[in-house]
């Protein structure tokens, strides 16, 4: 027991909270941290009875507790949320037809507003850690170096839950669950008030309505009716994955077509056809000309290698870094809302020139894996990966050469595979990076520069 409550002392202090100004922090979504109302923290004489209370879950002995509170300090508050899509999807309960970028957008989102929102509110009312007011409270976690009320954990709880639930409404009472004991960690941690708890909670819940109404908006829920174009150089098939994602709302673009590619050359070109050749020849025998490329470009059709791969990327640099609550919140929210305009935009080039397969302009070419059922130009791979690592290279300068060889490998991966010409690869490639810098010079722009 007291391994498990030195180990969440230590996550604690490792990530202690500070960015006073991140209630001020440019939002996504809600006009601004204001715009969600949060009370004041009962007065001292109600705060002194609070304390006395508090010492009944800091003296609680149950080896479950040491559990939650180790398991919820492991990061900062959005980290464990973020992981949950992670693992769901990792284990085959992908969240939310139909696309998996979304529960990871409004996720990230609906924390980062949550979190901008409570740190208006704790900076507003500067309400001191339970600890400050009582000394020889026990703690059984490293307090925070911001103000208590009202709970960040509670407040990113809130938020998460309410709009996973609207992703896996089946689950909702086991997602509000698991909020409120993200949120109880923090009491038997000694860190935070029982009403520091319920005020995160609710303002939580509240900043979820107003991300689940955007995501309601979206035109994720529209269905394909449209016709198939025919003819050379055109893309054969039948109910094309993603058809309507490229009509989707942006979080920034002005619209999915923003950047989109220039046309593709003709298939018959020489272009194409040297591009196509180089293709068919690349080495995908089991020798040691092939195997190690193979096992890459495997890996890269993996679940890990399809989807999550940059925010598992992301968790380790913001462990190393020990980011404090608003950074990885702002943090997970730029990559995701850039995910999934440059995934938006990539669809739209997708079903604009509906080009074919290098598999359907040669029929003997036998790639390792079948192609997804969708269009060839640009590739899907490239332009997220190209704009994944822009926005991890971005927030932590120092891993920008590693993070973007890793992309070059994500995009190089589907020629290895026989899926893509070089020519999706490049548009992908110059896709992700014009969404990128857009989203790079918003964040310039948010207000979290010192």
């Amino acid at each position: 027991m007291r391994k498990i409550l030195l180990l969440a002392a230590l996550a604690a202090a490792a990530f202690g909270q500070s960015s006073p100004n991140a209630g001020n922090w440019k939002t996504w979504i809600l006009p601004d941290a204001k715009a969600i109302a949060v009370p004041p923290p009962p007065d001292a004489a109600a705060t002194l009875r609070e304390l006395a209370g508090l010492k009944g879950f800091t003296a609680a002995d149950d080896p479950r507790i040491g559990e939650q509170i180790k398991y919820w300090d492991a990061g900062p508050p959005a980290y464990r949320w973020v992981d949950f899509i992670t693992a769901r999807f990792l284990a085959g309960q992908p969240i939310g037809a139909p696309n998996q970028l979304r529960p990871y957008t409004y996720v990230s989102v609906a924390i980062y507003e949550a979190t901008v929102v409570a740190w208006n509110a704790k900076y507003t009312y500067n309400r001191k850690r339970p600890s400050e007011t009582d000394p020889s409270l026990r703690t059984r976690a490293a307090v925070p170096r911001s103000p208590s009320y009202p709970s960040e954990h509670a407040a990113a709880a809130g938020a998460a839950a309410a709009v996973l639930a609207y992703f896996l409404p089946a689950e909702s009472a086991a997602l509000q669950a698991l909020a409120e004991e993200a949120g109880r960690s923090r009491l038997y941690a000694g860190v935070e008030y029982v009403s520091d708890y319920t005020a995160g909670l609710e303002l939580g819940r509240r900043v979820a309505e107003q991300v689940i109404a955007r995501a309601r908006a979206d035109g994720s829920d529209a269905v394909f009716n449209g016709v198939i174009p025919t003819g050379p150089c055109m893309w054969t098939g039948v109910n094309p994955g993603n058809v309507m994602a490229a009509q989707w709302k942006p979080f920034l673009l002005s619209s999915p077509r923003e950047f989109r590619p220039p046309p593709p050359p003709g298939c018959q070109s020489a272009d194409v056809q040297a591009q196509l050749a180089a293709v068919k020849s690349f080495p995908r025998a089991l020798d040691s000309a092939g195997f190690a490329t193979n096992a890459k470009a495997f890996f890269w059709q993996t679940p890990e290698g399809v989807t999550p791969w940059p925010f598992i990327y992301m968790n380790r640099l913001i462990h190393e870094d020990k980011l404090d609550a608003p950074a990885a919140a702002r943090a997970y929210a730029l990559l995701a809302t850039a995910n999934y305009d440059a995934w938006i935009a990539s669809q739209d080039g997708k079903f604009t020139y509906w080009y074919l397969r290098p598999a359907q302009l040669d029929t003997t070419l036998i790639p390792l894996f079948p192609a997804p059922n969708f269009p060839s130009y640009p590739s899907n791979h490239s332009t997220v990966s190209s704009v994944s690592a822009a926005v991890i290279a971005y927030l932590f300068p120092a891993s920008a050469d590693a993070v973007r060889a890793r992309a070059k490998e994500a995009g190089d991966s589907r020629i290895w595979a026989g899926i893509h010409y070089e020519m999706d690869n490049q548009a992908g490639v110059t896709l992700g990076q014009s969404v990128a810098r857009k989203f790079i010079a918003w964040a310039e722009a948010d207000g979290s520069q010192p």
